[in-house]
């Protein structure tokens, strides 16, 4: 009979061992799971942080483009840039060296320019890309007649590689634009906008001939 007591309370004794043993392992998982989380927690704060820091620099800053040269100004009055014109994809904004730019680095997206007419300005870098696929960028500052605007707003609707938008900051009232060659139009009855637009959508100096104009950027 002693011998059963005895015999029970060891083995009550060894359960009871086993069970703050077991409590102490929960505990100490406790802890390694909440430090964990706090790592975890901390990590992604700061990643989180990192990020919009990232995202913020490449929105805020503004890279310089690696083109280099000059206009030099035909007799038929379109300027054409002599020199370099960089064509690296960028996702930060891209300081010019001429407004409107004729080319250089640009955003990987190109603006729709499938005769399509945006009432407000636009993404320089997008444009940009537009114009390495081979279309011609019509440009007007507040200082253009609005009988000329509207009626090159037409024409460049009904025409296939060409996109118009206001540009505020440029000097002339009314700009055409193409990859590397610019000039300014007197308006919209001007025989050289036809003659530029014969010669330059889709001309010779599109570095990428068929590439989209759809499919891009819609404002």
């Amino acid at each position: 009979m002693g011998s059963a007591k005895k015999s029970s309370a060891a083995r009550k004794a060894r359960i009871e061992e086993m069970r703050r043993a077991e409590q102490a392992r929960e505990r100490r998982a406790r802890i390694l799971t909440i430090g964990a989380s706090v790592v975890i927690v901390g990590a992604l704060v700061v990643g989180g942080v990192f990020l919009v820091r990232s995202q913020k620099d490449d929105s805020d800053s503004a890279a310089s483009d690696k083109s280099s040269g000059k206009f030099v100004t035909g007799k038929d009055g379109v300027k054409k840039w002599e020199g370099t014109l960089a064509r690296n994809h960028v996702t930060k904004s891209v300081s010019y060296p001429v407004t409107p730019p004729v080319g250089g680095d640009h955003h990987p997206v190109w603006m729709n320019c499938n005769g399509d007419v945006y009432t407000k300005e636009i993404n320089n870098t997008n444009a940009v890309h537009s114009m390495e696929h081979g279309a011609v960028w019509v440009t007007y500052n507040s200082k253009a007649d609005k009988k000329d605007v509207d009626a090159l707003a037409a024409k460049v609707k009904k025409t296939p590689y060409t996109l118009m938008s206001p540009v505020e900051g440029q000097k002339d009232p009314i700009m055409l634009s193409a990859w590397g060659h610019q000039r300014t139009v007197k308006g919209a009855d001007d025989p050289a906008v036809d003659k530029f637009f014969a010669k330059f959508v889709q001309g010779q100096q599109t570095p990428e001939p068929g590439a989209a104009c759809t499919n891009g950027l819609a404002q």
